[in-house]
């Protein structure tokens, strides 16, 4: 018998229309999306069924749209099929943004409580560093010591071929399966896309993002995010997540408040999740959601483990068949 963990994509994921057919299908989707547009005082689901890509594409919208969109998947797992979490999955986990859809699935927060928070995160993400300061790239073809030393060497600014000052340059993502991404101050970012073709990288490419996130210029926003978590309800979720920045579970809700916090500034360390999830006995990854980049780099990080995903009435049906 197969033990699944259940995993939530992240930003990147998002695109017009998605969760539209289970809208249109499942009274229980109908009603997670109108939950979220209740909570934050607009018609977010139209903007995600029908908006502009660009307004979608918008951090403050892009993170609760996802959220919504993944639990109004599970929703109908639940209603369709009779699922319950707990009998289904030993773990769950999320890329970023999707740590917090994680523990709304595991019932640590509320649909809406998640919802305002993302809206908050993402709004904090974006004040932090101003509109052209900061960037992120993608290292492809790199393993996470190959990119740490791209950065320290990139991360220093010279001045007539000197040593002048050390600029912000830190993994953010070590996504699995030889994909890197690095983030921070954007000269620093474009001086390790150099650097990273001068070491002969398959290819490095600067990203089309609007903050640096996951790193330490990103700490106004952690601190937003400390004030909202303490007065936020945590409860245990009943089942363990494995966070993004230590790779490891976590149940206490206490311990859950301080790792939300890192994590704003913190690396995604995707690739050794996925590694402690299998060490921890799953054998098959379910990625509940909008697209389908998680199911990519599990596959990229582990090819022992199967692989499902859910995003559409025609895949939940499939999925039901083998749970």
């Amino acid at each position: 018998m197969s033990v699944h963990a259940f995993v939530f994509p992240g930003q990147g994921s998002q695109s017009v229309g998605m969760g539209l057919s289970l809208f249109e299908a499942f009274g229980t989707a109908r009603e997670v999306f109108q939950e979220v547009d209740d909570a934050l005082n607009q018609k977010l689901s139209e903007l995600i069924f029908r908006g502009e890509p660009d307004e979608l594409t918008r951090t403050e919208n892009a993170q609760p749209a996802l959220m919504a969109v993944s639990m109004a998947t599970l929703r109908v797992l639940e209603s369709e099929g009779g699922l319950k979490l707990p009998d289904v999955a030993a773990l769950v986990a999320g890329h970023s943004l999707g740590e917090y859809s994680a523990l709304a699935a595991a019932g640590s927060f509320g649909i809406a409580q998640t919802a305002r928070l993302l809206r908050l995160r993402g709004q904090a993400m974006q004040r932090a560093v101003p509109a052209g300061e900061g960037g992120m790239a993608a290292l492809l073809g790199v393993d996470l010591d190959q990119a740490r030393a791209i950065c320290e060497t990139a991360a220093v600014l010279k001045v007539n071929g000197q040593p002048d000052r050390q600029e912000v340059l830190e993994v953010a993502n070590d996504n699995g399966g030889g994909q890197v991404v690095v983030s921070g101050q954007l000269d620093a970012v474009k001086r390790a896309i150099e650097e990273a073709r001068s070491r002969g990288v398959k290819r490095a490419v600067l990203l089309p993002v609007s903050a640096p996130f996951h790193c330490s210029l990103m700490r106004p926003a952690a601190d937003e995010m400390a004030e909202a978590l303490a007065r936020a309800d945590i409860a245990a979720p009943v089942v363990p997540v494995v966070a993004n920045v230590t790779a490891a579970k976590a149940t206490d809700p206490a311990m859950i408040r301080d790792l939300l916090v890192r994590q704003v500034t913190g690396s995604v360390r995707w690739r050794e999740s996925v590694q402690a999830m299998a060490a921890m006995g799953v054998d098959s990854i379910v990625e509940l959601g909008a697209g389908k980049v998680l199911s990519g780099l599990v596959r990229r990080i582990d090819g022992d483990l199967a692989v499902k995903n859910a995003g559409t009435p025609d895949e939940i049906e499939a999925l039901l068949k083998t749970l």
